[in-house]
Order: C-alpha cells, then structure tokens, then sequence
C-alpha cells in the first residue's frame, strides 16, 4: 500500500486529534483528584487556632534510653545495654569470653580462632558451646530473680 499525502495527512490529524482528548482527559482527572484531597485537608491554620498541636515532634530514638554496661575482652570494650548479661558474661572464664567475643563480635570461624588459639575446630566448638550453655544457666538464675 503506498501512502498518499492526504492519507499521512489524515493519520496526522487523527493523532493530533488522539493526543489533544487524552490531554484534556488527564486535565480532567486532575482537576478531581485535588477536588477530591481539598475536601480531605485541613488548614494548619486552623489547627493551631483550635487547640494547641505542636508542628514538630522530637524523634527520642538516638537518645540512650537504656543503661550502657562497657564490659572489656581482648583489649576491645563491648557495650552491652543488658546488665545481667554483662555481668554472666564477666563471670566466664578469660578464655571462654575470648573465645565468645571472636566467634561473636569479631566474626571469626571456628577454624580461625581455633589456629590463633593452637587447638582444632572442635576444641573451640566445644568452648562457645560450653561458654553458652553456662551464660543461658546463669541468664535463667537471674530471670528467676535468684542471685
């Protein structure tokens, strides 16, 4: 089929005639969406002369809200905000807690910590699950409220 000037002139003007309606459709919604919230909104002005309602709030998240307990392993201080905690993990045996503070805070494996200690993987599996079972015994006491 071969295009004449009038037909591609036609298709131009259909489209010019397509793009003008979804203009002016859009226009249309738009004007009844802010209808539609104004009806919804409430002037601040108004707010304020009707009661008193603070325009700023203060975020209290970044204020420390509970007690820090700074408990030092290995030549690092760790801040725990359990205080219980703080003091089970204090009553573990130096090297457990070293042994706990790698695994745990310092994100080594098994396998690593075990070379710096000279023992196999197993051997420091068996502290961190020792080291564990005694802080979740010793964590129970104090939740019983028994000292």
């Amino acid at each position: 089929m071969v295009c004449t000037e009038t037909y591609k002139e036609h298709i131009m003007y259909t489209f010019n005639a397509f793009c003008k309606v979804v203009i002016r459709y859009a226009a249309i919604n738009a004007w009844r969406e802010r209808n539609r919230r104004q009806k919804k909104e409430i002037s601040l002005e108004y707010l304020t002369e009707e009661k008193f309602y603070p325009l700023n709030t203060l975020d209290r998240y970044f204020t420390a809200p509970y007690e820090e307990y700074p408990v030092t392993i290995c030549n690092h201080t760790v801040i725990f905000t359990n205080g219980e905690l703080a003091t089970v993990l204090q009553s573990l045996p130096e090297k457990k807690r070293e042994i706990i503070f790698l695994y745990f805070f310092g994100h080594y494996t098994q396998q690593e910590i075990g070379e710096l200690y000279g023992r196999c993987r197993s051997t420091i599996w068996y502290h961190i699950h020792s080291a564990l079972q005694i802080l979740q015994k010793e964590m129970e006491v104090f939740s019983n409220g028994e000292t």
